[in-house]
């Protein structure tokens, strides 16, 4: 079968299992039809495998892939990668929304515009309390960008088949645990590969309020790391170089409403210097 892209997501244990019913929902109805989706178990208990081995049957376009024991995000998306046989690659969570125009847009604008890589999105903020907010992201990133935290919502991005097969998969390394998907971006960005991000509300982003917050330490550590060897090697040195480094150990003592205040004000000022409104941004990423 060849299809024009295959949407990959890697998932373990997932529960309530309504979000991920929601997020296959999504992607059947697309605007865009010529799919497949590919839905790695990530070494969930036997009840599970048996729920998302169900959810995947009866639907051609829909492959299961699993893995007997539970080896982390990063290798799930790989397998994914490897046997996926779409021009594009889109990513998807189990959790997430793909609103019905998100591939049409995204493919569409990649299509039109060769020099970039791959095309992020804005989104809707959502917990179980509902919609709480929206996180524009910046159109056209730039290594500044990267201080804060990744410029691209992960789950939401489109990537050409190439980007993988030039520039190497996902790491997995145990040190880019939880913030895989910054250490692939940081890699692209230097490696000369650029991204886009439709400013344009096309999914709905899973994350509670102080989520950032609720990181474990090791994670935080990890990240802190991560940041310490690629700032650097992206021209991101210097004083401020050096404090953005510490900015994941930080977030985990700065109170959360002055860290959301801290945040929309960088936000205004980052507006203000490129010429687009990005004070409505939310939450942390």
């Amino acid at each position: 079968m060849s299809v024009k892209v295959s949407v990959i997501m890697s998932v373990y244990n997932p529960h309530p299992f309504s979000h991920l019913e929601k997020a296959v929902e999504s992607i059947r109805d697309q605007t865009w039809k010529d799919w497949e989706l590919l839905i790695y178990n990530d070494g969930s208990d036997a009840e599970y495998g048996k729920k998302i081995r169900e959810l995947a049957e009866g639907d051609p376009r829909i492959r299961y892939l699993e893995g007997r024991i539970n080896r982390g995000i990063a290798f799930g998306l790989n397998q994914c990668i490897r046997a996926a046989e779409g021009e594009f690659i889109a990513r998807m969570d189990g959790d997430d929304v793909s609103l019905p125009e998100r591939l049409e847009r995204q493919i569409g604008f990649l299509e039109r515009h060769p020099e970039y890589d791959y095309a992020g999105c804005s989104a809707f903020l959502i917990s179980g309390e509902g919609t709480w907010g929206r996180r524009r992201m910046p159109e056209r990133p730039e290594k500044e960008d990267f201080l804060l935290y990744s410029p691209f919502i992960h789950p939401s991005v489109v990537f050409r088949r190439e980007v993988f097969e030039k520039y190497g998969n996902y790491s997995q390394s145990r040190q880019t645990l939880r913030c895989e998907d910054y250490e692939l971006f940081m890699r692209l960005y230097i490696s000369g590969s650029y991204g886009y991000n439709l400013q344009e509300e096309l999914f709905c982003y899973r994350e509670d309020r102080d989520s950032f917050r609720k990181r474990k330490l090791r994670f935080r550590i990890d990240e802190t790391r991560l940041r310490a060897r690629w700032f650097g090697r992206l021209g991101l040195g210097g004083i401020k170089g050096r404090l953005y480094r510490y900015r994941p150990l930080a977030g985990g003592v700065i109170p959360a409403a002055l860290g959301s205040r801290i945040k929309r004000y960088q936000a205004a000022e980052k507006g203000r210097k490129d010429g687009t409104d990005r004070s409505d941004i939310s939450g942390d990423n």
